[in-house]
């Protein structure tokens, strides 16, 4: 029988659509793997190797004020060990402080991807008054009272003489700022130390003063800076240092 005059095809489907003789295709969505954001820095920030232990009869000489012991052995071989785990990385500069134990902990990198390590004195370590020198440590494995405080309140000033959170922190982050600026899409070594790092790792995850103080000597940590704000991407990997003995003195 013909059909009627006034019939019509039937309306092709939409793209995608299941046919008579084809199943629907059901889209998914994977996660998404993080991207630095365009124009972002990236800072690789590095604690310095192990430093020289601390003899009540020989004070550390002191720079800016500062104690400034050399590396000690372990820390020599901390250095070369972060070397061997970086040297296949790529950086657009490194950064280190005015004190000897970042330039010693950057030098066996520097020298395998011919970089020149330049002075940021804005991430030198916090000071510590009356306890510099090498009195902190003293005072802290005696159990000091008034170094429990410092832990207790999260602030260093509680020592005499010492550094506040806030002249600490208004310092560690104007340098990060400025780097991540200088560097826009690119990445940075910078070798400084236990509260400097710890100072802008609090200050990029608003978390508390010494949140992050715990950084083990010659660890790596990443922080992604953008638009002035700043992202933790790795916190205190130690993962080359694997296998090294420590020798207490």
């Amino acid at each position: 029988m013909a059909a009627p005059d006034d019939a019509t095809d039937p309306p092709a489907p939409p793209p995608g659509a299941a046919s008579a003789d084809q199943p629907a295709v059901t889209r998914t969505y994977r996660q998404v793997r993080f991207e630095h954001p365009p124009g972002s820095c990236e800072l690789v920030l590095v604690r310095h190797g192990e430093s020289a232990a601390a003899h009540p009869d020989r004070p550390f000489l002191l720079v800016e004020g500062r104690g400034d012991p050399p590396l000690s052995k372990e820390g020599e071989a901390q250095a070369e060990r972060l070397a061997e785990r970086l040297s296949g990385t790529s950086f657009d500069a490194c950064y280190v402080t005015p004190l000897q134990r970042t330039h010693q902990t950057a030098a066996p990198l520097a020298r395998r991807l011919g970089l020149e390590p330049v002075v940021e004195p804005r991430l030198i370590e916090v000071h510590m008054g009356d306890w510099e020198g090498g009195r902190y440590r003293e005072r802290i494995a005696a159990g000091d009272p008034l170094a429990a405080r410092v832990f207790l309140e999260e602030r260093w000033d509680v020592v005499p003489g010492a550094e506040s959170n806030d002249d600490l922190f208004a310092r560690t982050g104007a340098a990060v700022s400025d780097l991540a600026e200088r560097h826009r899409g690119g990445r940075v070594l910078v070798v400084a130390h236990a509260v400097s790092i710890a100072a802008v790792l609090a200050q990029a995850t608003r978390s508390s003063p010494l949140a992050f103080v715990g950084a083990d000597n010659a660890s790596i940590s990443v922080l992604v800076a953008v638009a002035g704000r700043n992202l933790l991407r790795r916190f205190n990997d130690t993962a080359h240092l694997e296998g090294l003995d420590r020798t207490d003195r």
